[in-house]
């Protein structure tokens, strides 16, 4: 797979970490509010990721309103929400040379951020 990096074009942290890469990141980009996430892609991440939980967002506030917080939701429950919601996928979520980056804690956005300019000096000596 390529190095891609699913945002949503309307979140400010999205936007915030965007700003923050090297203009010639080489990225795919896929704003996954008008280019959803496919089955496969998620599936290639979770494998990675270790788990469909861990690319899963509790913040989204459909998680609340459908009452999915009293509830223990199994893999398969959240790999069909996910492809079903595009707000249940944490945001942003990276694939970077075998490293999946998800989610918008301070760590997980630094660490995204030092891989690609790191990626992106090795391309420049090349």
């Amino acid at each position: 797979m390529q190095n891609t990096l699913w945002y949503l074009s309307t979140c400010t942290t999205c936007k915030r970490l965007l700003a923050q890469l090297p203009t010639q990141h080489g990225l795919q980009l896929q704003d996954i509010k008008h280019e959803p996430m496919s089955a496969a892609q998620l599936d290639f991440l979770k494998d990675i990721a270790g788990s469909y939980e861990a690319l899963f967002s509790k913040r989204s506030r459909k998680y609340r309103e459908m009452g999915l917080h009293e509830k223990t939701l199994t893999e398969a429950e959240i790999r069909s929400l996910i492809l079903s919601e595009y707000t249940f996928l944490k945001r942003p979520v990276a694939y970077i040379e075998g490293e999946v980056f998800a989610g918008n804690a301070p760590k997980t956005l630094e660490a995204l951020v030092a891989r690609v300019r790191t990626l992106v000096e090795m391309n420049s000596y090349k």
